[in-house]
Order: C-alpha cells, then sequence, then structure tokens
C-alpha cells in the first residue's frame, strides 16, 4: 500500500508541513496547537475541495429518494428474473440521469487523504520519516500534544509506548474517549437532522428505513474503530464530522427536501418575509377555508340534567303537558265509567266545594290549583265516609 499511496503521502504531508509553517509563526512550532491546527486545516482544504461532490450528493440522494416507489414497482414485477429486474433498474438510471455511486461519492473521495493521514501519522508514531517530513520535523511533531496526549499516541497504546512519547496513559485514554464520544455523536446528530428535518414524508420507501439504520450503525462503528485510531487521526475525522454537520445545516435551512419538514418551514418564513408569491387559486382555497373555520359555531355547554334529556329546554314542560293530559284522560274515563253511580258523585262535589268555602278563600284556591295540576281525584264511596 506504501508504494501505491507514497504519492499521496507526499502529498498530504506537504500539506501539513505548509500550514505548520504558518502557524509556527503564532505558536510554538513544538506544540499541539500548531500541529493540530494544520491537521485541521487539512481538513477544511479537503472539504472545500469536496463541495461539487457534495451538490452532486445530494442531487442524487434526492433523485433516489424519488426513484424508491418506481425501483420497488420494478422488484415486485420482475421478482422472479434478476437478470430482466437489473435492466429495467439500469434503464430507469440512465432515464432519469441517476447514479446511485453518487451519493457516496465524497465519502469515497475523501478515503484516500483519510488514509495516507493514518499512515503519516502511524510513521510518526514509530520515529520513521515519511514525505517530506524529515528528522527535524518528525521530533517536532513526537513533542506535540493535544491537552496531554501526543499526536501519535492511540488508545490501546501499551504504557511503555506512551511513556516514551512523554505522556500518561490517564491523559491519552480520557483525551481519546472524549474524541470518540464527540465523533459519535456528531455523526448521529448529522444523521437524525437528514431524517426528521430533510426527508419527504409523503413517500415512505425502503430507503428511509436503510437511513435510519445507518443513523445508528455509523456512530456505532466510530466507537468501535476510534480506540485504534491516533489521536492525530481522531482530531481529523471529528474535524470533517462538525464540517459535514453544519454544511447539511447550512443546506437543510436553505435548499431543503420538497415534502420535508425542513421545507415547510423554509416556505414559512418566506410567506412571512413577504418573499413567497402563492398560486391565487391556492390563496383563495386557504382564505375560504379560514373563513369556514371562523364561522363555525361551537356546541353550547350543556348541564348534566340537559344532557340526560337530550339537550331539549322544553323537555320538563312538554312532560307536564303529556303528565296533565294523561290526568285529564283518566279523569274523562272515570266520569263516562261512573254510569249508575253519576247522581251521588254530582252531590258529592257540591258539598266537597261547600266545605272548601266555609274554611277559606286561600284554602280553596290552593285546592283548586292542587287539582289542576294532579288532576280531579275519585271521591270516596259513601260506605266509608
Amino acid at each position: 500500500m506504501d508504494t501505491i499511496l507514497g504519492p499521496l503521502y507526499t502529498a498530504v504531508s506537504w500539506i501539513i508541513v505548509q500550514f505548520h509553517s504558518f502557524y509556527s509563526l503564532i505558536f510554538n512550532p513544538n506544540s499541539g496547537a500548531a500541529w493540530g491546527l494544520s491537521i485541521v486545516s487539512l481538513v477544511v482544504l479537503i472539504r472545500i475541495c469536496l463541495i461539487p461532490l457534495f451538490v452532486k450528493q445530494i442531487k442524487s440522494t434526492r433523485n433516489m429518494q424519488a426513484l424508491q416507489p418506481k425501483m420497488k414497482a420494478i422488484q415486485e414485477r420482475y421478482k422472479s428474473d434478476k437478470q430482466r429486474q437489473s435492466e429495467e433498474m439500469m434503464k430507469l438510471y440512465k432515464e432519469t440521469g441517476t447514479n446511485p455511486l453518487s451519493s457516496c461519492l465524497p465519502i469515497l473521495a475523501q478515503s484516500p487523504f483519510f488514509i495516507s493521514l493514518y499512515q503519516v501519522l502511524s510513521h510518526i508514531a514509530q520515529g520513521k520519516t515519511v514525505g517530506v517530513i524529515d528528522e527535524t520535523l518528525l521530533q517536532s511533531a513526537q513533542k506535540a500534544h493535544i491537552f496531554g496526549a501526543p499526536l501519535a499516541a492511540k488508545f490501546m497504546d501499551s504504557a511503555a509506548k506512551i511513556e516514551s512519547l512523554g505522556a500518561s496513559v490517564t491523559n491519552v485514554r480520557v483525551v481519546t474517549i472524549i474524541m470518540i464520544v464527540l465523533m459519535s455523536a456528531s455523526q448521529f446528530y448529522t444523521q437524525r437532522q437528514l431524517m426528521t428535518k430533510n426527508v419527504d414524508l409523503t413517500v415512505k420507501t425502503p430507503f428511509m428505513q436503510q437511513q435510519k439504520m445507518l443513523m445508528y450503525v455509523f456512530p456505532l462503528m466510530f466507537a468501535v474503530f476510534g480506540i485504534n485510531f491516533p489521536v492525530g487521526v481522531l482530531v481529523y475525522w471529528l474535524t470533517t464530522n462538525v464540517w459535514t454537520m453544519g454544511q447539511q445545516m447550512f443546506v437543510i435551512r436553505r435548499n431543503p427536501t420538497p415534502g420535508s419538514k425542513a421545507f415547510a418551514e423554509r416556505q414559512e418564513r418566506l410567506r412571512a418575509a413577504g418573499k413567497l408569491v402563492e398560486d391565487p387559486a391556492v390563496v383563495e382555497a386557504k382564505q375560504a377555508a379560514e373563513e369556514a373555520r371562523q364561522n363555525r359555531q361551537q356546541p353550547k355547554r350543556q348541564t348534566k340534567a340537559k344532557r340526560q334529556t337530550g339537550g331539549a329546554p322544553a323537555a320538563g314542560g312538554a312532560q307536564n303537558r303529556t303528565r296533565a293530559g294523561s290526568s285529564a284522560h283518566d279523569t274523562d274515563a272515570d266520569s263516562a265509567g261512573s254510569g249508575q253511580g253519576g247522581t251521588k258523585k254530582q252531590s258529592l262535589e257540591k258539598k266537597d266545594a261547600q266545605e272548601g268555602k266555609g274554611k277559606g278563600g286561600a284554602s280553596g284556591s290552593r285546592t283548586a290549583k292542587s287539582g289542576q295540576r294532579k288532576g280531579q281525584q275519585r271521591p270516596k264511596h259513601p260506605s266509608k265516609k
């Protein structure tokens, strides 16, 4: 591998040395600040060069999301013929101008630089010159520490090797663990932000499930492999993760995926600022819906008694009228059915009326009112009087 990537080792080491020469004017040449900032600057330079590939990645990812329903239909249609399925897939990619590998281009393009930096730092840890780094620069890089951890030290290194680099095992392991946690957290947040804000929620595709799986797989991979990375490589990878997170936040805010939550938020911001020109038909439909919502009458709150009677306020009066009617009907039936005792009933009624007058008009009125409410009662039989 050293033979194949030898020219790239030279290029990476030359870039680091140039940045180190610049930062040596501000910081101590043997300090971790000078060498650490050189690595950070290397990352920034590489990511700036990869911006065109990142734009292609965004377009390819969105095209793949839009093609997921068609791809699923092809898989269902030709599930028994794998060759025809592949031909139809390639035909679909060609018609839409989509390249499935475009979404992986930034990672693939960055991998050689990552491997080269890893090998350069490994050579420094072993005390070997590499690329344009000579003996003087090698000794300077070995003396560089970031928060007490040498750039070439690893979490799994032995105590003797770490002490030979002028550090303690505790410092190295604490620094590496913190960097690994930050790497995993930044990767998880970046993937979660993509899934929750920048995915078309109107289309449910297997692509979304794949992205959700990667949201948990990538941070786990960083945690597992990070313990074997030198501190300088952890600085490199943490910097590139932070860059990716910020770059994606910018893209999601300025150019979100149509149909996503971020797209709806951007439309609201533009509408509030008066920069969004909407279709008049859509505006009229929204206004009509808003007017209908405002004119809609809410049901009045009813008491428990009204709810039990079905909410009719005159239910009690109707019930009283029904009861009065039934009482009058009973009275008529009794009067009609008296038959032979009609004369006796009339004489008894006259007698009761005379007794009521003797007790007082008020009592008679109350009796009359009571009779109106309760209905006429059947007089007692003369033999029981």
